[in-house]
């Protein structure tokens, strides 16, 4: 990848599209081909506007005093690979698998709210796929895939059942399945959020609003449900939510739907950067507590993106993939202690130690997750 030119492009004010999400290393060593973005609380400084088709790899620092994420769009402002939580002074690592010449667009978010900071990023040359003469990567991403599929009948599913209680106005039936019904989401959030503006639609919080913006998804329900009551249009947002989640269902199961190896283990990562950001904080699910069902359903989809690349990690860098069993199982432990029947106690419930202790695990755990998109990328 050659740099071409520094472009420096300033934030616009615009509505809320909080995505998330994606593979990526702190402190990563920088090759030369490797582009440079520096991030600020109102600019963001990329060193090359241009690149050829293949793997791509950014490096990303941030610079300003909020937490930030970067994101590379295609068309539709599908995402093709981001990487969250980027804390100030700290430099994170994206790796990007571009393989068909285009405009796609990157895009920086400080505070990590909004369309972004962005400018167009072309991509030339031949349609590229990865080598891939064992046939793993297409059967990583065809695993994946049916793992994507098989989630998201279940979120249609439990969804309904959802829906259906709020809407007879059975309230301890339907405080009962909202986190059931999340479940099936959080295991596959970031595939979810690479579909436009599908997220905020079915996960945005209240904290998260712009002015005037309309709120809807299962936040909005939560809320119904556990502060203030059904209100008059609660019944129309319930609707709302199974038309969104059958939209997801639709471009999952279409022909064309296809995950590249890279993303996988991009969603891997990012799952995990979902608890350090949301959940340990206990602001997800801040009416209901039911954050923990959130964090295994996290943790549960993180493990089966990893489980999906595993032959190519444990040929390619097999103490890193006994590393990682390892970590998932100390993690597993540490949460089967907060368990309650078929769920979690609630998070309210949960001291200040516990949580940190929660936070250690996940950030030793995300410490190896992240070398997952290098070595499937071989880089």
């Amino acid at each position: 990848m050659k740099t071409m030119r520094r472009s420096t492009f300033a934030l616009a004010s615009v509505a809320v599209l909080p995505l998330a999400l994606a593979g990526c290393t702190e402190k990563s060593t920088a090759s030369t081909d490797d582009i440079t973005v520096t991030a600020s609380d109102e600019t963001c400084d990329v060193s090359a506007d241009s690149g050829t088709t293949g793997n791509s790899t950014f490096q990303v620092t941030n610079n300003g005093s909020k937490v930030t994420e970067f994101y590379v769009y295609a068309e539709g402002d599908r995402a093709m690979g981001e990487v969250e939580n980027i804390g100030p002074g700290l430099t994170r690592q994206l790796i990007v698998s571009l393989p068909e010449a285009g405009t796609y667009q990157l895009a920086c978010k400080p505070g990590m709210v909004g369309n972004g900071i962005r400018q167009e990023f072309t991509v030339t040359g031949d349609s590229m796929s990865a080598s891939d003469e064992s046939g793993q990567l297409a059967e990583a991403a065809d695993g994946y895939r049916r793992y994507i599929r098989s989630q998201v009948v279940a979120l249609q599913d439990t969804t309904q059942q959802f829906v259906d209680a709020v809407k007879s106005g059975n309230i301890e039936q339907a405080k009962a399945l909202f986190p059931v019904s999340r479940t099936y989401y959080e295991r596959i959030e970031p595939e979810a959020e690479s579909f436009g503006e599908l997220d905020p639609k079915l996960d945005l919080r209240e904290a998260d609003l712009e002015p005037g913006q309309e709120w809807t998804g299962f936040h909005r329900l939560e809320k119904d449900l556990w502060v203030t009551g059904p209100q008059p249009d609660t019944n129309a947002i319930a609707d709302q939510l199974v038309v969104d989640v059958q939209y997801l269902a639709d471009q999952v199961n279409a022909e064309d739907y296809t995950i590249d190896p890279t993303k996988i283990a991009g969603d891997a990562q990012g799952l995990l950067d979902e608890i350090s950001t949301s959940k340990i904080t206990g602001e997800e699910d801040i009416f209901s507590h039911t954050d923990l069902w959130d964090f295994q359903a996290n943790v549960d989809g993180s493990q089966a993106a990893v489980a999906a690349l595993q032959p190519i990690i444990e040929e390619r860098n097999p103490e890193l993939a006994a590393n990682i069993t390892q970590r998932f199982a100390d993690l597993d432990a540490e949460l089967a202690q907060y368990r309650q029947g078929d769920g979690f106690v609630f998070y309210d419930t949960v001291n200040e130690q516990q949580r940190q202790e929660l936070s250690r695990k996940i950030d030793a755990l995300s410490a190896d997750v992240s070398q997952v998109q290098g070595v499937v990328a071989g880089a």
